[in-house]
């Protein structure tokens, strides 16, 4: 059976349709609101075929049609048309990430923010991880009579705060002496030796080391962090506001996926290859491999943060999504932050 010209405008009218109302649509329905030129009998036994061929089904005994998986495959692969941001919209992705780019952990919470408010769909977002973590600077700086701040630049320019609490903050000075002998040390020493307290023993009976310890141990951490993938979510109950998720224990399903780290870490650095518009990645419906996610649709990508460390963003919807605004909306995230790094970098 051949699927010809006249059966696609009737397949991406179904599904343009029921992108819009989440409502099964029928012969006469399409005749009415769409310009196609054919009778509602000719669109029903063109229907009939478009089912056979497995890219539309039958939900009820009502003789509305949605999409199948395919269906939105082939929409996807060959019907798309990108729906342009406004201006608006650009203004505000870049704001976003100019505004929160020397901080990591506030891009990531912002951009999740930023990618739910403009989509009304659930975000998740990795920190840029990096195979060699490598501290480039640390600086000790006062906060106030008890605290102090160590302030952690690493290879990929990823700037990390940490407060730390003392008896009795010390001078800029002693504080400037402090962040030398952790500077001098993650250059002379590795990892390990610094972990082991090897790198700075000496200095843990100074009238300082508890000060110097507790900064090494903050800076490892950080390390640490970057080590080990953070993810972001935002809009997760946004799931609830679709009616394919109204059976409880299908929403039950989703959410589960989204609450645990490992199943977002698999969404985010799962098999991608379905659909690549560029660097964008489509995976709808059953091409999901968790079992949870078999009625969403997946769109990902990744960013680059520096020169060997990347992130990964992924958008998920039912599989109805407006796959047309989506991918405008994460290609122009992933632009922004990449050309705001750049200017970064070159700062």
């Amino acid at each position: 059976m051949i699927l010809n010209e006249r059966k696609i405008k009737i397949l991406e009218a179904i599904i343009n349709d029921y992108i819009a109302t989440a409502e099964p649509i029928g012969s006469r329905t399409i005749a009415k609101k769409y310009d196609l030129g054919i009778s509602s009998a000719t669109i029903r036994n063109e229907m009939s075929d478009l089912e056979e061929l497995g890219f539309i089904i039958q939900p009820h005994t009502s003789s509305g049609r949605v999409p199948s998986d395919r269906g939105y495959r082939l929409y996807v692969d060959r019907l798309l048309r990108f729906r342009e941001l406004t201006e608006a919209e650009l203004s505000f992705l870049r704001s976003t990430v100019a505004q929160n780019i020397d901080h990591i952990e506030y891009l990531m919470r912002q951009t999740a923010k930023a990618l739910t408010m403009l989509t009304n769909y659930t975000t998740v977002v990795s920190e840029p991880k990096s195979q060699e973590v490598k501290i480039k600077h640390v600086q000790v700086i006062p906060f106030d009579d008890t605290s102090v701040i160590t302030v952690v630049v690493t290879n990929n320019k990823v700037v990390k705060n940490n407060i730390i609490k003392v008896d009795h903050a010390p001078d800029t000075d002693i504080l400037n002496q402090i962040s030398g002998i952790v500077n001098k040390a993650f250059k002379e020493f590795s990892f390990e030796e610094i972990i082991s307290k090897k790198a700075y023993s000496q200095f843990l009976n100074s009238p300082y080391g508890k000060i110097i310890d507790d900064v090494f141990v903050s800076v490892i951490k950080t390390v640490g962090q970057e080590r080990d993938m953070r993810v972001y979510t935002s809009g997760v109950n946004n799931i609830l506001d679709f009616p394919e998720f109204s059976d409880i224990d299908k929403a039950k399903s989703v959410f589960k996926a989204l609450e645990e780290k490992d199943m977002l870490i698999s969404i985010l650095e799962g098999d991608g290859s379905h659909s690549d518009f560029g660097n964008i990645k489509i995976l709808i419906g059953n091409e999901n491999s968790l079992e949870q996610l078999k009625d969403c649709s997946i769109i990902k990508t990744d960013y680059k943060y520096g020169e060997n460390s990347y992130g990964s963003i992924g958008i998920i919807g039912p599989t109805r999504m407006n796959y047309a605004q989506v991918i405008p909306v994460l290609n122009s995230i992933v632009k922004s932050i990449n050309d705001v790094i750049r200017a970064f970098s070159d700062g």
